[in-house]
C-alpha cells in the first residue's frame, strides 16, 4: 500500500525528493498518515501473534506451551502494544489522511510538528519491542520484555519484583510515545479550529472531524498525567526514590489513582475516533443525512468531558469505601447515556434508508452491535456488588476486547474500506471483504463470548495455566479456535489489499457518492488538495452541491452533475500552479532519533543522555531555523 501511494503522491508532485529519501523527509500529512497507517499494521501484526501465543498455552489446561515468567511478558506486551501502537497511531492515520481534506484545508496547521509526531512514534515503539531481546537468546524463549502487566501495577513495577530492563524499556517508551500523542493533539486541535474553509462553522465540520477535536484535547490533558506517573516510576527503578513503594512509605495505590486518571479518558481516546468513522460511513450507505447530527456532535463533547469522572471504578475493589464507590458507580451510569444516543441516532440513521450492505456498511454494523454488547456489560461493571465478583476474572477481559476490538477495530476497518479508493484510486474486493467481516466477527465472538462465561465460573486474569478439574478447558479451546479465525481474517485482508493494488483498473473521485469535501478531489488526492479552497454553506456540503430536494423531501441530482462538481487535476505541481507548500525537512526525524537515545543513556549508561540530547537539540535547532515553505 505504501509503494502504490507513493506513486501515486509522486505523479502529483508531493515532493522534490524520490525514493525512501521522500518518506524520511516528508511533511505531506497524506504520506505521514500512510506511514502511520503501515507502522501501526506492522505493530498489529506483532500485537496478533502475541495474543496468538497467549491463547495456545491458554488452550489446554497445565500447558507447558509457555513458562510463567514468559507468558507474563508476552501478555504485557500485547496489552502494551494494541493500546498504544496500534489503535492510537491507526487513528491518527486517519486524522492526517482525513482532517485536512475535511475541512477544505492544504495540510495541517504544523506540518514539520506532524511529522515530529510520526517519528517520535515510530522511536517508542521499536524501543518498546526492543526489550524482547534484553533478557538473552529471543530464539530459545530467553525474553528480556516487560513482565509487569500493561497496566504497570506498583510493586509489580520495582525493582525488587522485576529484574532486568524490562520495565526501563516500557516506562520510556510510553514517555516517548506520549510526547508523540501530545504533538499530535496541539496540531489537530489547532489546524480543526483555524484553518476550516471559509463558511464552515463549527455545527458544519464533520462528525469525524468533531471526534478528532474532542480526542485532541483529551490527548492534550490525560497525556500529561500518565507521563507525571512515569517520571515518579522513572524515579523509583532508576535512582532509589520511594513513590510506590510501600516499604519505605510510598503507596501503591498512588499508581493506580494516576494511570486509571489517564486511563479512562484514553478508553475513549482509542473509541470516539471509529464512532466519528461509523457517523461518515453510515449516511453515505443508508442514502440518508445522519439523524440528529448536533446530539451526535454534543454527545461525543459530553463523553469527553464525563470520562474524567469515572477513573475509580477500576478501583472498587482496592478498599476507596462505599461513598466513593457510590459515587463512581453513578457517574459509570451517567456516561453511558451519551454513548446511548449515539447508538439510537445510528439505528435512527438506518431506519427508512435506502441501505446498501457492502464491506464498509457490514463493518459500521459489526461495529453497532459488537460494541452495544461490550457497553451493556460494563453497565454490570458500574454496580459496585457485581464488580465484586467480576473484579481480575475473565469477565474484565471479554469486556473491555468487546469495547476495543469490537468497537475501535471494526469501526476502522470500516474506514479502511470506506476511504481506500480515496488514497489509491482502486477498491477492495468486494468478496474478499465480506469474507474477511463474516470471518472477523465469527473469531470475534466465538473468542471473547467464551470468555465471559470463564469469568463468571471464576477464571482469574493473568494466569498463565490452569487445572483440568475446573471446567474452564471447552470454553478456552473455543476462545483459541476464535483468536486463530481472526488471524485467518486478517490474512484475508492483507490478501485483499495485495490484490487490489495490482489491479489496473481505477475509480473516479467519488465513487460511492459521497457527502464531505474529501470526495470532491481528484483520487489520489494532489500534492496541495484544493486548487481552490471551497466555500462551505450547510452539514455535507458537497452531498447538497450534487443533489437538491424535491417536494417530497427525495434527493434529485443538481443539474450540473456529480462529476462536474469534482476538481479536474492536470498534473501540474503545487509550484507550477503558484501555491505554496511547506517543503521537505529530515530534522524532525534528527530531533526524533535523539529520545531512544536519552533513554538508553538513563537505562545502561548515564554520558549517552547528553549525546541524545545533542542530537535532539540539533533537530529542534534546523527545524526552526531552516526555511518551512518554497
Amino acid at each position: 500500500m505504501a509503494v502504490s501511494t507513493a506513486g501515486a503522491l509522486k505523479a502529483h508532485g508531493a515532493t522534490s525528493e524520490s525514493g525512501i529519501w521522500s518518506w524520511l523527509v516528508t511533511v505531506d500529512h497524506k504520506r505521514i498518515g500512510v506511514l502511520y497507517g503501515v507502522s501501526s499494521f506492522f505493530f498489529f501484526l506483532i500485537g496478533g501473534i502475541e495474543a496468538l501465543l497467549i491463547r495456545i498455552q491458554l488452550a489446554t489446561p497445565e500447558n507447558g506451551f509457555l513458562d510463567p515468567d514468559a507468558y507474563n511478558r508476552i501478555f504485557t506486551m500485547h496489552g502494551t502494544t494494541m493500546v498504544f501502537l496500534v489503535v492510537m497511531p491507526m487513528s491518527s492515520a486517519f486524522f492526517n489522511l482525513l482532517v485536512p481534506l475535511m475541512i477544505g484545508a492544504r495540510d495541517v496547521a504544523f506540518p514539520r510538528l506532524n511529522a515530529f509526531s510520526f517519528w517520535v512514534f515510530l522511536a517508542g515503539g521499536l524501543l518498546l519491542n526492543a526489550s524482547f531481546f534484553t533478557g538473552g537468546n529471543i530464539f530459545d524463549g530467553e525474553f528480556g520484555a516487560p513482565d509487569g502487566g500493561w497496566f504497570g501495577y506498583a510493586p509489580l513495577t520495582l525493582e525488587r519484583y522485576s529484574g532486568g530492563h524490562g520495565i526501563e524499556y516500557w516506562m520510556l517508551g510510553l514517555q516517548i510515545l506520549g510526547v508523540a500523542s501530545l504533538a499530535g493533539g496541539f496540531n489537530f486541535a489547532v489546524t480543526i479550529l483555524n484553518m476550516r474553509a471559509p463558511g464552515m462553522t463549527l455545527m458544519r465540520m464533520p462528525v469525524f472531524v468533531w471526534m478528532t477535536l474532542v480526542m485532541s484535547f483529551l490527548l492534550i490533558f490525560a497525556m500529561p498525567v500518565i507521563a507525571v506517573a512515569l517520571f515518579q516510576l522513572s524515579f523509583d527503578r532508576l535512582f532509589d526514590a520511594n513513590f510506590f513503594n510501600p516499604a519505605a512509605g510510598g503507596s501503591p495505590l498512588l499508581w493506580q489513582h494516576l494511570f486509571w486518571l489517564f486511563g479512562h479518558p484514553e478508553v475513549y481516546i482509542l473509541i470516539l475516533p471509529a464512532m466519528g468513522m461509523v457517523s461518515e460511513v453510515l449516511p453515505v450507505y443508508a442514502r440518508k443525512p445522519l439523524f440528529g447530527y448536533p446530539f451526535v456532535v454534543f454527545s461525543g463533547v459530553a463523553i469527553g468531558f464525563m470520562s474524567w469522572g469515572v477513573w475509580a471504578h477500576h478501583m472498587y475493589t482496592v478498599g476507596l469505601g462505599p461513598v466513593a464507590n457510590s459515587a463512581f458507580g453513578i457517574t459509570t451510569v451517567m456516561i453511558a447515556v451519551p454513548t446511548g444516543v449515539k447508538i439510537f441516532n445510528w439505528l435512527a440513521t438506518l431506519w427508512g434508508g435506502s441501505i446498501s450492505f457492502n464491506t464498509p456498511m457490514m463493518f459500521c454494523l459489526g461495529f453497532i452491535t459488537m460494541f452495544t454488547i461490550g457497553g451493556l456489560t460494563g453497565v454490570t461493571h458500574s454496580m459496585v456488588p457485581s464488580d465484586y465478583q467480576q473484579q481480575d476474572t475473565y469477565y474484565i477481559v471479554a469486556h473491555f476486547h468487546q469495547v476495543l476490538f469490537g468497537g475501535a477495530l471494526f469501526g476502522l476497518f470500516a474506514g479502511i474500506y470506506y476511504w481506500f479508493p480515496k488514497f489509491t484510486g482502486k477498491l477492495l474486493n468486494e468478496a474478499l471483504g465480506q469474507v474477511h467481516f463474516w470471518l472477523m466477527l465469527i473469531g470475534f465472538n466465538l473468542t471473547f463470548q467464551p470468555m465471559m462465561i470463564l469469568g463468571l465460573m471464576g477464571m482469574p486474569r493473568r494466569v498463565a495455566s490452569y487445572p483440568e478439574d475446573y471446567g474452564w478447558d471447552l470454553w478456552n479451546m473455543m476462545a483459541t479456535l476464535g483468536a486463530f479465525t481472526i488471524a485467518l481474517s486478517i490474512l484475508v485482508f492483507m490478501w485483499n489489499v495485495i490484490v487490489s493494488l495490482r489491479r489496473k483498473e481505477r475509480v473516479g473521485a467519488d465513487p460511492w457518492d459521497g457527502r464531505t469535501l474529501e470526495w470532491s478531489i481528484p483520487s489520489p488526492p494532489p500534492e496541495y488538495n484544493f486548487r481552490e479552497i471551497p466555500h462551505v454553506h450547510s452539514v455535507d456540503d458537497f452531498w447538497h452541491r450534487k443533489y437538491a430536494e424535491d417536494a417530497q423531501g427525495r434527493p434529485v441530482p443538481v443539474p450540473a452533475g456529480g462529476a462536474a462538481l469534482v476538481e479536474h487535476d492536470d498534473g501540474r505541481s503545487a509550484h507550477e500552479l503558484g501555491i505554496h507548500m511547506p517543503s521537505t525537512s529530515y530534522f524532525p526525524l534528527v530531533a526524533a532519533i535523539g529520545l531512544p537515545i536519552i533513554a538508553l543513556g538513563l537505562i545502561y549508561y548515564i554520558p549517552l543522555v547528553f549525546v541524545g540530547a545533542a542530537v535532539l537539540l540539533i533537530g529542534l535547532y534546523g527545524w526552526v531555523y531552516e526555511p518551512a515553505s518554497e
